[in-house]
């Protein structure tokens, strides 16, 4: 009688350690036939590894590290550390900060991986849809007295290149409810915010663009602590929901990410259809000096 196999949840630490254990294999110039025979498996085994299909065991990652030539002690670390908790989907940053950086998990590596993008946004306009003149005014703010011209001019790009995403092949949907006091936000100047409310407007035409205006006379809804974000990702691998605050940034999984996916659904019912979104940020715009 064929043994039964218990499924693997393709976890965001599985995916991350995959996709980094690819990039590693490739820059060092070894394809997976090579890593499979050093292992004595079937490249395919390695394969599914980086794709997340199965759990790459803690020995099989050391055995690729010393093949793959990384003696770094806190690299090694990192890596290691990933394959153990490979199956957790509670956040990050409790466990994690002595061993990443700030790029580890961020949003570009999940907004080029979501089927949706479904965010509140409380104070700002969401970053794939602001305009270049908006996001430098936010830049600047953000860097404060250690904004450079090339420092500022770097982010900006940053920003722009993500918006690629709004463009790509499969198509991405987002779905942004922002709300009302972000339209009346004086960001940049009201030039600036003018230029901003026009080009969210035109955006909206796009069929894989939502945008819903929560408006100021809703009192009390989910959204009273902050912005925050849901990423919806492809089958089999879980949402994933990302709040920041001063305190730093929270990446969260499922089933914990379920209480954003409830607060969103809740924020979307409360918001003003699409139309009547368009027509306040049409008129908000006109209202601008």
């Amino acid at each position: 009688m064929p043994v039964r196999h218990e499924s693997f949840v393709q976890t965001l630490r599985a995916q991350w350690l995959g996709q980094q254990m690819r990039q590693l294999r490739e820059q060092r110039g070894i394809t997976l036939k090579q890593a499979a025979e050093f292992l004595e498996r079937d490249f395919s085994s390695v394969a599914r590894w980086e794709r997340a299909e199965w759990p790459f065991r803690r020995g099989v990652v050391v055995s690729l590290l010393d093949l793959y030539g990384e003696h770094d002690g806190r690299e090694r670390n990192r890596f290691i550390q990933l394959a153990e908790d490979a199956w957790r989907t509670d956040r990050w940053d409790d466990d994690y900060d002595e061993l990443v950086d700030a790029s580890f998990i961020d949003f570009p590596w999940l907004e080029t991986r979501a089927e949706e993008i479904c965010s509140f946004d409380a104070m700002l306009m969401p970053g794939l849809l602001q305009t270049p003149a908006y996001a430098e005014a936010v830049i600047r703010n953000a860097e404060g007295a250690r904004a450079t011209d090339f420092s500022v001019g770097k982010w900006l790009q940053l920003r722009l290149d993500r918006q690629r995403v709004l463009d790509r092949d499969p198509m991405v949907r987002i779905a942004a409810v922002i709300d009302e006091s972000v339209l009346r936000r004086p960001v940049g100047g009201a030039t600036v915010m003018r230029g901003q409310l026009q080009h969210v407007g035109e955006i909206l035409c796009k069929p894989n663009i939502q945008v819903r205006i929560l408006p100021a006379k809703v009192g009390l809804h989910p959204g009273l602590d902050g912005s925050f974000w849901l990423f919806k990702m492809p089958k089999p691998y879980p949402e994933v929901a990302y709040a920041e605050h001063l305190g730093g940034r929270f990446f969260m999984e499922s089933p914990k990410s379920k209480r954003f996916a409830l607060a969103y659904d809740r924020l979307r019912e409360l918001a003003l259809d699409e139309r009547g979104s368009a027509r306040l940020i049409a008129k908000i715009a006109e209202e601008l000096p």
